[in-house]
């Protein structure tokens, strides 16, 4: 499988951004012995936690802190995917407990899967198969405001008016 081409761009709010150094990107994840240090050096309490995630352009997973923000994950990037994941020990072998798309500064839409399962399949890390939790994100063609889609209804949160069927969050 391959990841998708569509990178996608921050949106969010600036202060976020003017915050990446160059010391802030998150940890690569190249395999599960790189988990498994990350895990590690996170402790208990905070490994139970799920991880702030990015896909980087280069297809690979990179894991920050959970309250990170994921423009500071990416290096200021543009990404493949973005969202939330958490991992435990199953039989001896990293996998995928919970992740999803949640990103409000990249508001990345559910194809985006395709290259987080690319990213944990190069690391050997076993997964679901498709988001735990899906995060719909649309922008309203009125307002122009970013919504969440909540229960399959496409209205805007902000407006009231109706929202496109199809990803529209592009700038």
């Amino acid at each position: 499988m391959t990841p998708p081409s569509r990178g996608y761009r921050y949106i969010g709010p600036p202060e976020p951004r003017s915050t990446v150094r160059p010391d802030s990107t998150g940890r690569i994840v190249r395999s599960a012995d790189d988990l498994a240090v990350w895990q590690a050096e996170r402790g208990t309490a905070e490994s139970a936690e799920p991880f702030t995630f990015v896909v980087a352009l280069d297809g690979l997973l990179r894991l920050a802190p959970r309250r990170s923000e994921h423009v500071a994950c990416a290096g200021g990037g543009d990404v493949l995917a973005a969202g939330e994941i958490g991992f435990h020990r199953d039989v001896g072998r990293w996998t995928v407990r919970e992740v999803t798309n949640q990103s409000t500064g990249y508001c990345p839409d559910l194809d985006s899967w395709h290259a987080v399962a690319h990213a944990l399949d190069l690391a050997g890390i076993g997964h679901p198969g498709r988001f735990t939790h899906e995060v719909v994100f649309r922008r309203c063609e009125r307002c122009r405001e970013c919504s969440v889609v909540r229960e399959g209804d496409f209205v805007c949160v902000f407006c009231g008016s109706d929202l496109p069927v199809a990803w529209n969050i592009a700038p």
